[in-house]
């Protein structure tokens, strides 16, 4: 029989996994809510979110062009608009973004900003078509830096609140 004590922490672990999962959130909220809110060792907390945070970007990279495409013919006004909007801006930036496609996609995702992680770098390289066996490195390698900058932010913020 297991005590609490050994469960919670697995909860906590899962919860973490989860949250960094969700587009927005991602690992950059992920890290600080494992390390502050669940007191987790702040590697678990990075290595948790980045894993959670890894997970949604192949889905995305296979998948969202033919959601985006199925939006277009939507009976759903919002769905023709926002897919009529998304495919404008991707058009709009299409020669900027691939002129320097993979590293583009690197530093947008590394940049630790809300907007600029796995989900929207994942459907970025969909939509301009980029190869996923060279996309998916170059977007998982970006989320590991930003979830580094945030660890050294989190741990920043941590000694100026001590």
């Amino acid at each position: 029989m297991t005590d609490a004590g050994t469960v919670l922490p697995f909860i906590d672990y899962l919860k973490v996994v989860g949250m960094s999962m969700l587009p927005v959130w991602e690992l950059r909220g992920s890290i600080m809510v494992a390390y502050w809110q669940f007191g987790m060792p702040i590697l678990n907390a990075y290595f948790l979110a980045l894993l959670g945070s890894c997970i949604p970007a192949p889905f995305i990279l296979l998948f969202i062009k033919s959601i985006i495409h199925w939006m277009q013919k939507s009976r759903v006004k919002f769905f023709r608009g926002f897919s009529g909007w998304l495919l404008g801006k991707v058009e709009k930036n299409r020669e900027k973004i691939q002129k320097y496609a993979y590293w583009a996609l690197f530093v947008f995702v590394a940049i630790p900003l809300p907007g600029t992680g796995v989900w929207t770098g994942s459907l970025l390289g969909a939509m301009l078509d980029l190869k996923i066996k060279k996309a998916l490195p170059a977007i998982l390698a970006g989320n590991a830096v930003a979830g580094v900058l945030i660890l050294l932010l989190t741990l920043g913020i941590d000694k100026l609140a001590a």
